[in-house]
């Protein structure tokens, strides 16, 4: 991912916050030749020795999974994004663009097939995305339903390798420009334009405090 100085996040703690946060990912790898991506949600968990890896399934049926191992791939999490016109700028040679954050994730991937261990990658998965339901799905109240099902899915496992994260959010202009950015924002409705908003805020105020 091209990443300008400006936009590049380098706190890891806050680029696993949000792939935790914006963790349904698109995996990206070459198959037969060509390149082939699926969407998957993504567990990501940080080890003891801050190694850190990605884990996921996908369908048996799909046949990216068959030249994944041991093999690099690229998960990649997209996050708040915005237009943002050049109009808002008040000011003459400006151009439109666009805000947005995002994180890249590269690593070898382990194919997952027993049983157990496929077992574990679902049960962390479900409890992950159940925490905070009030009456969450458990898979050990299901497992003759999940045992039915194992053979038709593949675990994968993300040894990473390389994390990069982009915060584009005009650090490169001036704070007027950014304030008048910030308040046509607000008053967007498409997009994620608001949470942009807030972002560019938390960013102009930790710039200002600085």
């Amino acid at each position: 991912m091209y990443i300008p100085k400006q936009f590049r996040k380098e706190e890891i703690t806050e680029i696993v916050e949000f792939i935790r946060s914006n963790s349904f990912g698109v995996l990206f790898s070459q198959h037969d030749g060509m390149p082939t991506a699926t969407h998957l949600p993504f567990i990501v968990s940080v080890q003891d020795d801050s190694s850190i890896i990605l884990i996921s399934h996908m369908a048996k049926a799909n046949p990216q999974w068959k030249t994944l191992h041991s093999q690099s791939a690229l998960a990649v999490f997209t996050g708040p994004h915005a237009y943002v016109s050049a109009s808002w700028y008040e000011e003459e040679n400006t151009v439109s663009t666009w805000n947005y954050l995002s994180a890249h994730v590269l690593g070898k991937i382990e194919i997952v097939q027993d049983d157990e261990s496929l077992k574990q990658i679902l049960k962390e998965t479900t409890d992950f995305y159940e925490q905070e339901f009030e009456n969450p799905w458990k898979l050990e109240d299901h497992e003759k339903t999940v045992d039915s099902m194992l053979n038709g899915i593949v675990g994968l496992k993300m040894q990473v390798e390389k994390v990069d994260g982009k915060w584009k959010l005009n650090q490169h202009h001036s704070t007027v420009r950014k304030q008048r950015v910030i308040e046509q924002l607000k008053k967007q409705t498409h997009y994620d334009s608001n949470e942009i908003a807030r972002l560019m805020e938390m960013d102009l105020n930790k710039t200002s405090k600085g």
